[in-house]
């Protein structure tokens, strides 16, 4: 992006080194859950309200079942590096749940 002065860039440095010292953030998951941590695209984030322009925020987010709400981000977040960025996956080991999910992504999408 284009700035008018080094002094924004040079935050935005600052605060990412400064989020990887412990004691920084509230939650020290919260850096483990940053976007691109694990090597993937993240997966598509929703706020209120529950419905707009048509488009509703997935049922699984809204059930407060956390397990399924973990795998559908896990999920989205394979199955949109795999469509935008497919060498990412190059580059990491999946896990088996992982490998699993991608494998189910794949079959969907070639029997759409």
């Amino acid at each position: 992006y284009v700035v008018s002065g080094g002094e924004l860039p040079a935050m935005v440095l600052m605060d990412a080194m400064a989020r990887t010292v412990p004691g920084v953030l509230g939650d020290a998951a919260s850096a483990e859950e940053d976007s691109f941590v694990d090597g993937l695209l993240d997966c598509p984030h929703y706020t209120r309200p529950e419905t707009i322009a048509g488009l509703s925020v997935p049922e699984v987010l809204l059930s407060g079942d956390h397990e399924e709400i973990r795998k559908w981000r896990v999920k989205q977040a394979l199955a949109r590096t795999w469509q935008k960025r497919p060498d990412l996956l190059d580059d990491i080991e999946l896990s088996k749940e992982q490998a699993r999910l991608l494998a189910e992504i794949k079959q969907d999408t070639t029997t759409e």
